[in-house]
């Protein structure tokens, strides 16, 4: 049973772009909740406006109008400093790109959000490689970058968004460089967090990336136009092998 208090809380949000005399309403009255410790995918295709969410929910950009209320606050009214400061402790991302520093060996990636916390340098590194060893990484700290594979790489990306101990983990199609294999170790990865209790919102195309999740949220033209627990969306059917149980 979800809890009383949603963790996030969207009320008639709407993102506009002016380009050139023409309006652009990627995000068109979206109301919605998530709850502590869900797992939640959101799907839709190319322009459907599941990025544009991503980005407010993780706090890269502003609604033009509606609220978005994060563990009660409503980030609307915070100021650039103080949404700096949530994106920072509050939220953990992880991109389909990894976006890690080439120069920076795996650890000190992983440190990078930690950098405007009290943590002393000692305690910056031990953290860093807890979190490298949650994510079965411990031989590959000091390996930079183009001495991963991607699989790799991600899981470095996973343990950097874990650092802080977020209060949710928002990624971006996880699996969309990867292949099938690496993809499937990465996925049991999230379902494991999800077990230990992380909030997850996962932006994905891929049905069977969804069929992960416990709830499935499609968008279409700005909007949401379903929002099912995954057994009542097509995604199940890519569970146990593309048999719907």
């Amino acid at each position: 049973m979800s809890p009383s208090n949603p963790i996030i809380q969207l009320t008639d949000v709407r993102r506009t772009y002016d380009v050139g005399a023409e309006q652009i309403h990627a995000l068109d009255g979206v109301t919605a909740a998530v709850y502590e410790n869900e797992y939640v995918a959101v799907m839709g295709h190319s322009g459907s406006g599941k990025s544009t969410l991503m980005n407010l929910l993780g706090c890269l950009d502003r609604a033009t109008s509606g609220t978005y209320e994060l563990s009660g606050i409503d980030t609307t009214k915070m100021s650039p400093s103080a949404l700096a400061q949530v994106r920072n402790e509050k939220i953990g991302f992880v991109f389909q790109a990894f976006e890690l520093l080439p120069k920076l060996s795996a650890r000190k990636n992983v440190e990078l959000p930690l950098i405007y916390t009290q943590n002393g340098a000692v305690g910056r590194r031990r953290r860093a490689e807890e979190a490298l060893k949650r994510v079965g990484l411990s031989g590959r700290v000091n390996h930079r970058p183009n001495q991963l594979s991607g699989g790799e790489k991600q899981r470095v990306a996973i343990a950097r968004a874990l650092i802080n101990q977020p209060a949710i983990l928002l990624a971006d199609e996880p699996t969309g460089n990867l292949d099938s294999k690496t993809s499937r170790e990465i996925l049991d990865l999230f379902s494991q967090l999800h077990q230990e209790g992380h909030t997850i919102i996962m932006v994905t195309h891929e049905s069977d990336v969804a069929s992960q999740a416990q709830r499935v949220v499609r968008m279409l033209d700005g909007q949401i136009v379903s929002d099912l627990p995954v057994e009542q969306d097509d995604a199940y059917q890519y569970r146990n092998g593309g048999q719907r149980l």
